[in-house]
């Protein structure tokens, strides 16, 4: 379904945008431009959850004329761990728990997914990029 890879797409590489400028505050202009800030909190989650989501339905519709799974295994893990990241990032931000404290092993996965999330952003737009420019490529 084409109205799915366009999505993906877009919730991939605008998700590696948020990933790769987070902390360094770059973004400035870009949210004055669009009038909405991507540093809310809402606005992330509910793009982790669109991201999770095409991320899910990308493995289960596959694009035309490609091998079912293999064909956009990359996007779809790819859009579902960055989905994981900024999801688990507002669940942290707005834990009655200190962010200190972890406990049980999903904290401890997350914290090891926010650690590396700026890596995590550049391999997503690499996806996202190849994805764009080789549609009906094997593992793309």
């Amino acid at each position: 379904m084409i109205q799915l890879y366009f999505l993906s797409i877009l919730c991939n590489s605008l998700t590696a945008y948020m990933l790769i400028l987070d902390d360094t505050g770059e973004s400035d202009s870009i949210e004055g431009s669009l009038k909405f800030s991507s540093r809310g909190g809402v606005f992330r989650l509910v793009l982790g959850i669109l991201c999770t989501l095409t991320g899910v339905l990308k493995l289960l519709s596959p694009s035309q004329d490609s091998i079912p799974i293999l064909g956009d295994i990359v996007p779809a893990l790819a859009g579902f761990l960055a989905g994981f990241v900024l999801i688990f990032g507002y669940y942290r931000e707005h834990a009655s728990i200190g962010a200190s404290v972890s406990e049980g092993k999903l904290d401890r996965i997350g914290d090891a997914f926010l650690k590396y999330k700026k890596g995590l952003g550049f391999i997503l737009l690499a996806s996202a990029a190849l994805h764009f420019l080789f549609p009906q490529a094997l593992f793309l």
